[in-house]
Parts: structure tokens; C-alpha cells; sequence
């Protein structure tokens, strides 16, 4: 077959009434069609779509009860829960950047992070340079950017350029710290070990541009499984959501406010939405309220 032959032809654009008829074409019972075409105009048909996979059977056919108004309520549900967790995520990241960057100064010294030496085998420290000096690039408008610039040669603090990283910056520089450093953060800032300490910090970053890009959380099977803590009940953890908001747990900088912060509204929203959602598509078992409320044992 030539090359010719192999290309695929693009899709066509099309209407929304023809979306609508696709969606019943396809087995949806949609009821309303002026309702249903409505909805499409505020959520691209190709976002939308995604959410009829927890409704196919192995065949790859919808249920027979599939209805549009259904598909669009686990869409909702999903689109709640990201605005739930980020927030989440963000409490976290704030958090982390006070505990890698106050350790960092106060053994290496405000500038420690430019030396190689400071850093495990693992580190590729031409690479970690010509990335901060993209943040920095990249950032180079924002006041105190300016101002290192203008007054300080260039020359950012560790508790500064921190500001900078993203949520995979600093993942990666806590896997490249020396392991006795990962050793000591992980103990006194997160009450673990290093090597699970890497996997919550892993799965936070997939998270975190999971929400940030308004990507479908509801059964989805992530790509980093995380480790539990020490003696924790739940201890097969997996990659769908659920195990990522253990994961929240494990690193959340409040535990006396993790029911009233974040189970509180997280079981108000599963309640709203009991009668469109199955709790195994998104990877909650039999017992997830004492799960998600059971108290953490220190790794030791």
C-alpha cells in the first residue's frame, strides 16, 4: 500500500443538528433535541464524546438506557470535581515550594541550586540551568522577575526562582536532591520515605494538568500508580481518580481540615449526583468514606 493509499482523510466539520444526529445514530436517547443541540454549543461535540465511554458496553454499542441528559450529568460531575481539586493541588504546590526551598537554603546557601554538586548523579544540571532561564525568559514581565533582573544581575534565590517552577520542576528537583535531603523532607515535611514521597509528588503533577487543561478525571486510568503510606487500610493502590485524591491526602499541608475543606464538599457532590454516576468509574470501593477519613501512620 503506497503512502498515498495509508493517508486517513480528515473529518469534516459539522452542525450542530448533525451532532445531535449523530449522538442518536449512535444509540443515545436524547429526548429533547433543542435542549441537547444547546448543550453542544457550550461543549465542543469532541469533549463531550468522551463521556459516553463509561456508557458503552464491551461491543463498543451504548447501553440501552443511555440517555443525553445522563452522559451530560457525568460531564457536570466531572467538571465539579476538577473545580474541587484544584484548589487542592494548589494548597499543595504552595506548600511545597516553602519546604524545598527553605531546606535548600538554609544547607546550601541562597544560590546552592546553580551548583551541580548540590544535586544526585541522577541530575543533568545543563539541562535544569536552560530550564530556569526559560522561566525566567518566559516570565521575564512579572515585577519580581524585573526586579532581580535590574538590581540583582540576574541572580535569583532559591525561595525566588521556586516561584518560577512548575509542578514538574519541582517534582524533578526533588528526584534529582541528594538522597539524604530526600530523606529528610520526605520525613519531616510529609511524614514518609523518599520513594513514596517521588510517587504522590509523580501523580500530582498528572493531576495537576489534568485540571488545569479541563481534562476528563471520570473513568480515566492514569499513567503513574502511586505507593501508600505505612499500614494504610487501602493499600492496592491503582491510577483512577480516587487514588489520586488519596494522593492529595498524603501531601494535603492541613490535615485538621481535610474533612470540613475537602471531604465535606467532595460527598455534597457525590450526593448531588448519585443517580448519573457509578462510584467503580471512578475508582471508589465499598468503604471510600473511611478510606478517605482514615488517619495516616508515619513511614518510617
Amino acid at each position: 500500500m503506497s503512502d498515498e493509499e495509508k493517508k486517513v482523510e480528515v473529518k469534516q466539520p459539522t452542525t450542530y443538528d448533525e451532532q445531535v444526529k449523530k449522538i442518536i445514530e449512535h444509540g443515545c436517547i436524547v429526548g429533547d433535541e433543542g435542549y441537547a443541540k444547546l448543550v453542544l454549543q457550550r461543549i465542543n461535540y469532541y469533549r463531550f464524546s468522551a463521556y459516553f465511554l463509561s456508557f458503552q458496553k464491551n461491543n463498543g454499542n451504548l447501553r440501552k438506557d443511555t440517555t443525553f441528559n445522563n452522559v451530560y450529568r457525568t460531564y457536570l460531575f466531572d467538571s465539579r470535581l476538577r473545580a474541587l481539586l484544584f484548589p487542592i493541588i494548589e494548597e499543595i504546590e504552595i506548600y511545597l515550594r516553602v519546604q524545598f526551598s527553605y531546606y535548600h537554603a538554609h544547607k546550601y546557601g541562597s544560590l546552592g541550586y546553580m551548583d551541580f554538586n548540590n544535586y544526585n548523579k541522577r541530575h543533568n544540571h545543563d539541562k535544569f540551568i536552560e530550564k530556569i532561564d526559560k522561566r525566567i525568559d518566559d516570565n521575564k514581565t512579572l515585577l519580581f522577575v524585573e526586579h532581580h533582573i535590574n538590581n540583582y544581575e540576574g541572580k535569583f534565590p532559591v525561595w525566588v526562582i521556586i516561584e518560577l517552577f512548575t509542578t514538574n520542576d519541582l517534582s524533578r528537583f526533588y528526584n534529582d536532591l541528594p538522597p539524604a535531603d530526600q530523606k529528610s523532607i520526605a520525613r519531616d515535611s510529609f511524614n514518609t520515605i523518599p520513594r513514596k514521597l517521588i510517587t504522590w509528588l509523580h501523580c500530582l503533577t498528572i493531576l495537576r494538568n489534568y485540571c488545569a487543561h479541563y481534562s476528563r478525571l471520570y473513568y480515566t486510568l492514569f499513567t503513574a500508580t502511586p505507593l501508600a503510606p505505612k499500614d494504610f487500610s487501602y493499600d492496592k493502590m491503582w491510577v483512577q481518580i480516587f487514588d489520586y485524591i488519596l494522593v492529595l491526602k498524603f501531601l494535603y499541608p492541613y490535615p485538621e481540615r481535610w474533612i470540613k475543606s475537602v471531604l465535606t464538599p467532595l460527598y455534597a457532590l457525590i450526593e448531588e449526583f448519585k443517580d448519573s454516576i457509578k462510584m467503580k468509574d471512578i475508582g471508589f470501593p465499598e468503604n471510600w468514606k473511611y478510606v478517605l477519613e482514615e488517619q495516616v501512620i508515619k513511614d518510617n
